[in-house]
């Protein structure tokens, strides 16, 4: 291989901090890094979407618009990248296609660059029309593939996918890692299948955790089988639940034909400003150190970290603490009747409580909640596989089974959602807000234009309160 520099995106803007410190990191401890990270060459600087969104409004006192017009004016000279959950957007139901059309519009008339778009079923009807959105104004359409472990779920699979993402319009595919069960190997048999099949302008980009302690190796057999770009968070905000260091690539690959080229000194001093973030979040209590455990049941049971605690809780509430690995035994039958479904938001929900009230009550499916009747009927999109046809029945009795696009029964929506801000919404965007979450937007836009109460600030500059949501 000829000299082939690895491309980087920095993830500390949001996924680092997402899932370290539950997307607590603030624009104002996010603005005094912006220029240096400007100057780094980074490939992208992921910062917007995912849980960003939802946050900045409920907990922060934030408009997410206006945050990412602050980071787009800080950082001229690097690519924005957001993360999208197809027809869903960033809400949790899907929605008409002219919503998901203008958000997309509004995202990158703000100040995005690249959109990384996902649906958790793989379904590409699901995508499609976000990614039409994001080629017609003008973005980067970054098509993600949600990896998984299942019989159904084998390379060939993910190649076929990846290969329609790009008939589709996909500039990149992504592998998207969330749970870190794509071990070294496998990860460089799949990058270089992917390289093969697809056009030698659409580049690969791998995005993984380090939860099950694999990440570096990951990425490091990723980049000799020729993957062009990996995600990385700077080391104050890295490794466990959020990506591998970036500096600790950066420097295993410097004097290699994979020379990052990028400075590894810069990026130092870039650390250190976040390691005071962080240290500030942990005095907070908002960065919990046991994110930085290494998990090893997600590659034994393949249920991600953050499923793992949803069913113990689910289990504590029920005081059933002694039936957790009776409840996590019952999650492959679940995911199998309900035909092999990626494990990512919303479906890890679905089906970690769908084996929760299995083992609780004692009958398998006695209970199913709207979400499982919904999932088995199609409201979320195709299944990868066939489905336990006795417990479609039991869950939706003789109701008709979605085959279509689920979007394409949904009567378009703008209007009405205009109609029903005209009273206080400013601008487009806050009918989008309002769109994606009605009632946490509207509290939002009551406060909004009231004078925020003035906060403590230390020696460094860092807000001494953050608003904490653990009540």
């Amino acid at each position: 291989m000829a000299n082939k520099p690895l491309f980087i995106t920095d993830t500390i803007l949001r996924d680092a901090h997402q899932s370290q410190a539950a997307t607590r990191m603030r624009i104002e401890d996010m603005l005094p890094a912006c220029e240096k990270l400007d100057k780094i060459g980074y490939w992208s600087l992921e910062c917007w979407g995912g849980a960003t969104f939802d946050v900045c409004m409920r907990f922060l006192n934030e408009d997410p618009w206006e945050r990412l017009r602050k980071l787009r004016e800080a950082m001229p000279n690097t690519k924005l990248q957001m993360l999208l959950r197809g027809q869903n957007l960033l809400g949790y139901k899907h929605y008409a296609d002219d919503v998901v059309d203008a958000f997309v519009q509004k995202s990158i008339e703000n100040g995005i660059d690249v959109v990384r778009v996902f649906d958790a079923l793989n379904d590409p009807r699901n995508m499609a029309q976000a990614m039409k959105s994001i080629k017609k104004h003008g973005g980067i359409c970054e098509a993600a593939l949600c990896y998984t472990v299942s019989p159904v779920h084998n390379e060939d699979y993910f190649v076929e996918l990846a290969k329609e993402l790009e008939s589709m319009g996909a500039d990149t595919i992504a592998i998207k890692d969330m749970a870190n069960l794509l071990l070294p190997y496998e990860a460089y048999s799949l990058v270089k299948k992917l390289k093969q099949h697809l056009k030698p302008e659409t580049l690969v980009h791998l995005h993984t955790h380090n939860t099950t302690g694999t990440g570096d190796m990951v990425n490091l057999m990723a980049a000799q089988a020729g993957v062009d770009i990996v995600d990385c968070a700077l080391s104050p905000m890295a490794n466990g639940t959020a990506q591998p260091a970036t500096e600790a690539l950066v420097a295993t690959l410097q004097g290699t034909e994979r020379d990052t080229g990028l400075d590894l000194e810069a990026l130092a001093d870039v650390a250190s400003y976040f390691r005071k973030v962080a240290n500030k979040m942990k005095a907070d209590g908002i960065l919990d150190p046991k994110v930085l455990n290494v998990d090893v049941q997600t590659l034994l049971y393949q249920v991600p970290g953050g499923m793992l605690s949803n069913l113990l809780s689910q289990l504590k509430q029920a005081g059933a603490e002694d039936k957790y690995y009776d409840a996590l035994a019952e999650v492959p039958r679940v995911r199998k009747d309900f035909g092999y479904p990626p494990l990512v938001t919303p479906t890890s929900q679905i089906v970690g409580t769908q084996a929760v009230l299995n083992v609780l009550s004692g009958e398998r499916y006695k209970m199913l909640p709207k979400e499982s009747k919904g999932l088995l009927r199609g409201e979320y999109g195709k299944l990868p596989a066939e489905v336990n046809e006795d417990v479609r029945r039991k869950a939706i009795g003789d109701a008709e089974v979605i085959t279509c696009r689920p979007a394409d029964l949904i009567e378009p929506e703008l209007p009405g959602y205009r109609e029903e801000t005209k009273a206080f919404a400013k601008c487009d965007e806050d009918v989008l807000s309002y769109a994606l979450f009605p009632q946490v937007a509207s509290k939002f836009f009551e406060n909004r234009d009231k004078k925020p109460a003035e906060a403590t600030v230390d020696e460094n500059g860092f807000r001494v309160l953050y608003v904490d949501d653990r009540s």
